[in-house]
């Protein structure tokens, strides 16, 4: 019994990384079907959406841990 309430907490983890999949690739979908824009500015929109989902990913695996060191607009006190 207790071997599959731990195989259960393995697998949601994944079951959430596919939801967030799933619905980034949606999204991403809706915005080049329905949202009239020049090609070049989808093929850079679905760039950085792809490049951000692979960062996302690499550091949810632990690949890419430095990821959390990473601070836009630090605030430098003389």
């Amino acid at each position: 019994m207790l071997a599959r309430e731990t195989r259960k907490v393995k697998i949601m983890p994944l079951i959430q990384l596919l939801e967030v999949l799933i619905v980034v690739g949606v999204l991403l979908w809706l915005v080049n079907r329905f949202i009239p824009m020049q090609s070049s500015i989808k093929s850079i929109l679905n760039g950085v959406v792809v490049i951000a989902v692979v960062l996302w990913l690499l550091n949810v695996f632990g690949l890419f841990h430095s990821l959390s060191r990473v601070h836009v607009g630090t605030l430098m006190i003389p």
